[in-house]
């Protein structure tokens, strides 16, 4: 079990594999598998709550594949571990981020300052169109 901010994740939810990385690494780029791809698997998550969980989907983007699995790729730094840490940092960043549920909207109406003005805005702007107009022929 994996925990992050009081929400336990289960490790057999989560699959590493390394690859090969690109960018920097001189000739051990084309040798080590330096780089990690992690897969969240959200439909077997039993730790996130519905809102969390569809709250992640919406945050993870083009990173959720179609069977419902986030997919991580770390490739940052150029040993297998650090990366490993990167990409299980990024992972508990997204849901920290996912459990926090939004403030709800408080519809608010404009003050009667913001209404005048707004009308006074719109007959200066008429005006100046009303200026530009041709006059009409006689």
């Amino acid at each position: 079990m994996i925990w992050i901010d009081g929400v336990a994740i289960d490790e057999r939810a989560l699959e590493e594999c390394f690859v090969r990385a690109s960018g920097p690494g001189g000739q051990n780029v084309n040798k080590v598998s330096s780089a990690v791809r992690l897969r969240y698997d959200l439909a077997r998550a039993e730790g996130l709550s519905e809102g969390t969980r569809e709250r992640l989907r919406r945050l993870a983007g083009r990173r959720l594949t179609r069977d419902d699995v986030l997919v991580l790729d770390a490739q940052r730094h150029r040993t297998q571990e650090r990366n490993r840490t990167d990409a299980l940092a990024r992972l508990a960043a997204m849901i920290r981020l996912a459990g926090q549920a939004p403030r709800p909207r408080r519809a608010t109406c404009p003050s009667a300052a913001a209404r005048r003005q707004r009308m006074e805005a719109k007959r200066h702007r008429a005006e100046t169109k009303r200026l530009r107009a041709q006059p009409p022929p006689d």
